[in-house]
């Protein structure tokens, strides 16, 4: 990746550097930088590798650096392993409206979103090391698109370190919203585990689950978090100049920093499942679009841990790897 580098500093209009649309494709070994879009994309390309690749913007973080850095959609089985991507505006590795997903061991830092999974299915994010992003690892389910529902993930054994870059995404993207200062967030999704990574250094927080905040016609879409399962993990630092309106107060008045787990109190009593050692900032919003600035914080304590369950199904095909191992 360091060697074999296809330089799109020059290039015309905004596509992307490199475009698959076939299915069985291994791509692997080489860098893309500078592209004025997205830097890797593959769409409906199923049983795709991402292997040993590198997307870089090297002036660093801006709004005119490409969205996404490696970009599979509308595939099944998909494996991004041990890449590195910087600079991207929106997400360094996104995953959307896809299924059998593996995300591991890969390097993210100066962009928006480190790792982004958005409608999509059996992902298992794992081994991977993001930091200096506006928000670390990101599961989001948004409507109107023509995936819906997206769920059965599972977040482990993660690095997600100081992310504290200002967030720098054009005006009107949907992580515009992403507080500077958050380590994985979930919003508007089903059956999540979060277990076993390593949380350092977010200003705002170091886990975040919330509702959708904005208005939406799609009927087929629901807003609110469920069964979002948080395991052990290890927390150090954090929440002492959260990013959101009446966040320096909340953090005043909590002693001067927030709880490691911050949830909108939107979804229920099943939205949100922490072990017994968490305790949560639950900010009881009274409906979508209420800031926390209006709300009524109160600390929980969860008296016993949740069952974990880690779904067999998934993960990217075994065959996968077989192809990397070549």
């Amino acid at each position: 990746m360091d060697q074999t580098v296809l330089d799109f500093t020059g290039q015309k209009g905004a596509g992307e550097g490199l475009l698959v649309t076939s299915a069985d494709v291994t791509l692997r070994d080489f860098a893309v930088e500078n592209p004025k879009g997205d830097g890797i994309k593959s769409k409906g390309a199923d049983n795709v590798v991402y292997y040993r690749l590198r997307v870089t913007w090297t002036g660093g973080p801006s709004e005119k650096n490409g969205a996404y850095g490696l970009y599979p959609v509308s595939s099944t089985g998909v494996l991004i392993d041990g890449c590195k991507v910087s600079g991207a505006s929106d997400a360094g590795i996104y995953v959307g409206q896809s299924k059998d997903i593996t995300v591991r061991y890969n390097y993210v830092e100066n962009s928006v979103a480190g790792v982004e999974i958005e409608n999509s299915r059996n992902a298992l994010v794992t081994g991977n090391l993001v930091t200096r992003n506006t928000g670390g690892i990101l599961v989001f389910d948004l409507p109107n698109l023509p995936v819906m529902g997206g769920g059965n993930t599972v977040i482990e054994d993660n690095q997600v370190i100081d992310n504290d870059t200002p967030n720098f995404a054009p005006k009107g993207n949907i992580v515009a919203s992403v507080p500077r200062g958050t380590g994985i967030m979930v919003m508007a999704n089903d059956g999540v585990t979060v277990l076993g990574n390593t949380l350092t250094n977010h200003a705002t927080t170091q886990i975040m689950v919330v509702a959708y905040p904005k208005p939406f016609t799609d009927p087929r879409y629901n807003p609110y978090p469920r069964n979002i399962s948080l395991g052990y993990n290890t927390y150090v630092g954090g929440g002492t100049n959260p990013d959101f309106p009446g966040g320096t107060q909340l953090a005043k008045a909590f002693g001067g920093a927030l709880p490691p787990v911050m949830w909108d109190g939107l979804g229920g009593a099943q939205a949100l499942l922490p072990s017994a050692d968490v305790k949560v900032l639950n900010l009881n919003l009274p409906g979508q679009g209420a800031g926390p600035d209006k709300a009524r914080p109160a600390m929980l304590a969860f008296a016993s841990p949740p069952m974990i369950v880690v779904p067999g199904s998934v993960g990217a095909p075994v065959a996968l790897e077989a192809r990397i191992a070549r």
